[in-house]
C-alpha cells in the first residue's frame, strides 16, 4: 500500500480544520510519503516564514529515524551529542519536536508522515493525528510527554 495523493490531502485539510475549529496559530502541514518526497502541503495565511521548513523538517526526521517525534524528542535530551551529529548529517532537516507523526497502515508498515508547525507542539501534533484518522491510517507519534 501506498500513501495517495488524495489521502495526502485529506490530511492536510482535516489537520487545518481541527486547528481553526480550536482556534489555533496558523498552521503550514506537510505530508511525505515513505520515501520522503512531498506530497501535499498548504500553509495557512500568516503562518511564519519558516514554518514550511519546520513542518517538513518534522515529517522527514521521523522517516529519516524511524520513531514518531515524541520519542525524537525525548531521545534527544538524552543523547544530544547523537542528535547534534543528526543535525549536521542531515543538513538541519531533522526537527525532533512532537508535530512529525509517523503514518503507518494497518500492518504497521510506514507508508509517510506528517509534519506540523505553527502552534505549541501538542496543538501541532493533534492536527497531525486528526488528518490521520480522518483517511483510516494508523498515526504514530511516538511515546511521551511533549515538551519544548
Amino acid at each position: 500500500m501506498t500513501l495517495s495523493l488524495d489521502q495526502a490531502g485529506r490530511i492536510v485539510d482535516a489537520g487545518l480544520k481541527h486547528a481553526r475549529e480550536r482556534s489555533f496559530r496558523p498552521m503550514s502541514i506537510a505530508v511525505l510519503d515513505a520515501g520522503g518526497h512531498l506530497v501535499a502541503f498548504k500553509r495557512e495565511d500568516r503562518s511564519g516564514i519558516l514554518r514550511a521548513e519546520i513542518a517538513q523538517g518534522k515529517a522527514w526526521g521521523v522517516l529519516g529515524m524511524g520513531h514518531g517525534a515524541r520519542d525524537l524528542f525525548m531521545r534527544s535530551k538524552e543523547a544530544p551529542a547523537f542528535y547534534a551529529a543528526i543535525a549536521a548529517t542531515s543538513q538541519g532537516r531533522v526537527i525532533p519536536v512532537p508535530g512529525g507523526v509517523l503514518i503507518r497502515d494497518a500492518a504497521g508498515d510506514i507508508l509517510g508522515a506528517v509534519g506540523v508547525s505553527g502552534d505549541m507542539p501538542d496543538n501541532d501534533e493533534a492536527c497531525a493525528l486528526q488528518g490521520i484518522a480522518e483517511v483510516g491510517l494508523v498515526a504514530d507519534p511516538g511515546h511521551g510527554p511533549a515538551q519544548g
